[in-house]
């Protein structure tokens, strides 16, 4: 008989409800930037087609890019479900990781006053990847939501015998604050984090001007 299905807490659960919330602006862009373009390539092909002579090879080439956007939007709706319901026994590196975190929340951020400065580079090594996403977006978000912009979050990482340490500093700064702000659910505070990163068994940290994360390298 299998051992019994361990659940995250209520805390955890509330986390990442609270997590995704605040992701929902930049995943809605994340889902849209594939398809905003097929309905533009659509309108040219559709004109080249009303031509007297249609000009195949311009009207294939329409269509090749049709295709090829709309295959990067499916990828982009299976990558936001894996987000709400996620396959724990999926890998990442922690350079990909790091990478997918930094472009999903770049853009908002840069909105909000922040500059965020990915410098993690030549780590091939795996994590899990649920575990990395949740908790670097949800360390990241918290930052911004602790520290008054302007403000620069430096994101690094290191290779350890037992896993990879990843850090996010957050520096203030003394350019001007973007006046624009951000509509989102709720701040995600300390407790949030505490919480993610006792339901996936990743070490926490409070380090000066940083906080750190511990992952287990995958197996």
């Amino acid at each position: 008989m299998p051992p019994p299905q361990q659940y995250p807490s209520a805390q955890a659960e509330a986390a990442r409800y609270a997590l995704l919330r605040r992701l929902a602006s930049s995943m809605r862009h994340h889902l849209v930037v594939n398809l905003q373009p097929i309905g533009m390539i659509y309108e040219v092909m559709d004109r080249r087609l009303r031509a007297p002579v249609p000009d195949l090879a311009h009207v294939q080439d329409s269509a090749t890019k049709i295709n090829t956007f709309a295959r990067a939007a499916l990828a982009s709706c299976v990558d936001v479900v894996s987000w709400i319901a996620p396959d724990e026994a999926a890998t990442s590196t922690v350079e990909e990781a790091a990478r997918e975190c930094a472009g999903l929340l770049a853009t908002s951020f840069s909105f909000r006053g922040y500059a965020l400065r990915n410098e993690v580079q030549g780590m091939p090594r795996a994590v899990r990847r649920a575990a990395i996403r949740h908790l670097l977006a949800a360390t990241l978000i918290h930052c911004t939501d602790r520290q008054p912009a302007p403000a620069d979050l430096v994101l690094t990482a290191s290779a350890e015998q037992d896993g990879a340490r990843v850090s996010v500093a957050v520096r203030p700064t003394q350019s001007d604050a973007s006046a624009a702000t951000e509509a989102h659910y709720r701040k995600i505070e300390w407790s949030d984090v505490q919480a993610l990163a006792a339901a996936d068994n990743v070490q926490l940290a409070q380090e000066g001007d940083a906080v750190v994360l511990r992952f287990a390298w995958a197996t």
